[in-house]
């Protein structure tokens, strides 16, 4: 089996899992452990906050001791975490396995990534990741599916299936990394500063978390526009919810083959988010319209999103592979990876004040925040990259046991 088939066999056995846990683990937490809804919340904050602290140093692991060993070891310990909130009865004991979860999810998320840009060649980077978003999407509707039959029957042994399941998936994907070949990093030249000193790095990933807003504003703020300001009935979500997924799975991969290098990325960015601010604009729109003109005003809306947000992601794996060099991909992608950390801890909170506290002004404020950062995307990319580096991607340093 070649590196880019087991690289997506991990991803589909983790998403599964992953799609079951996000769908039902807050009603074990609250209806099984006895935690209060405002309890799972903050832990949740809190543990997301320490992940992404936490994906810097685990990612620099990867890039010292190589990535797949460090993938490997990190999804045994997700598991780990997995198996330890079944367990929990209080809240202390629930926050610290939390932490435990999203650091292992974060530097597991890191050393994958290193491993994506050790094995395969730049130029075919980008398509890679857009098929394995593809595959990520397709397990977690799927899981998705596993988890509302454990909403449905709604009893202890239900959940804690979901839990096994979600572990095993983690243990299967570490049994598939370890058919990989390791990544050995070869560094010429004089030694670079780590990403925690290269500022324009830090701007570029500052712009990325900003435009994944996109991710809490389609799992939270959405739904409960859908429910507490337009007339369109309550299946309305979940089929918001099929569409997206079903759009990454068809479409991620058709509309990443445009982007080759940091130029083609740069401008994939700035569409995604000409087309996000466009979104907002019609999903405020749907407010005071009646049923089944809401209903057509957002699935309008909701399409234009998906298709932002591929555009953004092809861009945004581009430019996040290559602008780190090559012996520190690990701590980089690490870095990168905190946008999904900042955009789940501090989106909520900001979202739904903008939006169901500002009605058709908050989605406006929203949509200029997203046009704000794509554009701004491009001077940030020329600063970070060398001159002349702007046409093409960094050429990869690393070799695999040796050889190429």
């Amino acid at each position: 089996m070649g590196a880019t088939k087991r690289l997506a066999l991990a991803q589909a056995v983790n998403s599964v899992g992953g799609g079951a846990f996000y769908a039902s683990s807050a009603l074990f937490f609250t209806r099984v452990v006895g935690l209060s809804v405002a309890e799972v919340g903050f832990a949740l904050t809190l543990a997301w906050a320490v992940g992404a602290v936490a994906g810097v140093p685990l990612g620099q692991l990867a890039d010292r001791f190589g990535a797949r060993r460090i993938a490997v070891a990190l999804a045994v310990v997700t598991a780990g975490a997995l198996a330890l909130f079944p367990v929990v009865r209080s809240w202390p004991a629930f926050l610290a396995a939390a932490c435990l979860y999203t650091s292992g999810q974060s530097g597991l998320q890191a050393a994958r990534q290193a491993l994506l840009a050790g094995l395969v060649e730049p130029e075919r980077r980008v398509r890679v990741r857009a098929a394995l978003q593809s595959v990520l999407n397709a397990g977690l509707a799927v899981g998705a599916g596993l988890g509302a039959v454990a909403l449905h029957l709604d009893t202890p042994a239900a959940y804690l299936t979901v839990f096994a399941v979600d572990a095993a998936g983690f243990l299967v994907a570490a049994l598939v990394l370890l058919g990989l070949p390791e990544v050995v990093v070869r560094v010429s030249g004089p030694k670079r500063a780590g990403v925690l000193r290269d500022r324009p790095y830090a701007v570029v990933a500052l712009l990325n978390a900003i435009i994944l807003l996109y991710m809490p504003m389609l799992s939270l703020v959405i739904p409960l526009w859908i429910v507490q300001r337009t007339e369109a009935p309550a299946w309305v979500v979940g089929a918001l919810f099929v569409l997206n997924t079903g759009a990454v799975v068809v479409g991620q991969v058709r509309l990443a083959r445009g982007v080759t290098d940091l130029r083609t990325a740069v401008r994939s960015v700035r569409r995604g988010g000409v087309l996000l601010l466009v979104s907002c604009g019609v999903f405020a729109l749907s407010e005071g319209r009646g049923a089944w003109v809401a209903v057509a005003v957002l699935v309008v809306a909701a399409a234009v999103q998906v298709v932002g947000e591929m555009f953004h992601g092809a861009g945004s794996w581009e430019i996040g592979f290559g602008l780190a060099p090559a012996d520190k991909q690990g701590q980089y992608q690490g870095f990168y990876g905190t946008g999904t950390a900042v955009a789940r801890t501090v989106g909520p909170l900001l979202l739904t004040t903008l939006v169901l506290g500002g009605g058709a002004w908050g989605w406006l404020a929203l949509g200029g925040l997203f046009l704000a950062a794509a554009p701004a995307m491009g001077p940030a990319v020329r600063v970070a990259s060398a001159p002349g580096d702007l046409d093409r991607s960094e050429k990869s340093l690393a070799s695999v046991d040796g050889t190429r």
